[in-house]
C-alpha cells in the first residue's frame, strides 16, 4: 500500500514539475520574442535619426526628394525637404528660409510592408558659414 501512494506521488510532483516547466519555457520565450522586438525598434530608430542628422546637417538644403537603401538591411530612406512658406512667428512675423525635413524608412518585415518616419524644421542658413 505504502509503494502505491509513492508513486503515485512521484506522477503528481513530475505532473507539476512539467507544468512548471512549460510556463517557464513559455515565459521565456515571450522574453525573447519582446527582446528581437525592441532591438529592431532600436535599430530603425537609430537608422532614421542618423538619415535625419545627415539631412539637417547638410550647408544647403534642396527642396526635393532623395531615395538611399541602406547597406545590408533593405531598408529603403526617402529624405524629402520641402520649404515652408508663410511661416509665422508668434508675433505674427514671417519665417523666411523655413525647410521640413522629414525621413521615411520603408522595409518588409515577414512579408508585410512597414513605414516609419521622422520629421523636423530647419532653418536655411543654419550652418552655413558667416
Amino acid at each position: 500500500m505504502k509503494r502505491g501512494f509513492l508513486l503515485l506521488e512521484v506522477v503528481l510532483a513530475l505532473a507539476v514539475f512539467g507544468i512548471a516547466a512549460t510556463g517557464f519555457a513559455v515565459a521565456l520565450h515571450r522574453m525573447g520574442a519582446a527582446a528581437e522586438l525592441a532591438q529592431r525598434e532600436l535599430r530603425i530608430t537609430r537608422i532614421l535619426e542618423s538619415a535625419l542628422d545627415e539631412a539637417i546637417s547638410e550647408p544647403t538644403l534642396t527642396v526635393g526628394v532623395t531615395n538611399t537603401t541602406v547597406a545590408e538591411t533593405g531598408i529603403e530612406i526617402d529624405t524629402q525637404i520641402q520649404a515652408l512658406e508663410n511661416l509665422e512667428n508668434e508675433k505674427g512675423e514671417l519665417l523666411q528660409e523655413m525647410y521640413l525635413v522629414r525621413v521615411t524608412a520603408h522595409w518588409f518585415e515577414n512579408g508585410i510592408a512597414q513605414e516609419r518616419s521622422v520629421e523636423t524644421w530647419r532653418y536655411g542658413r543654419m550652418y552655413q558659414p558667416s
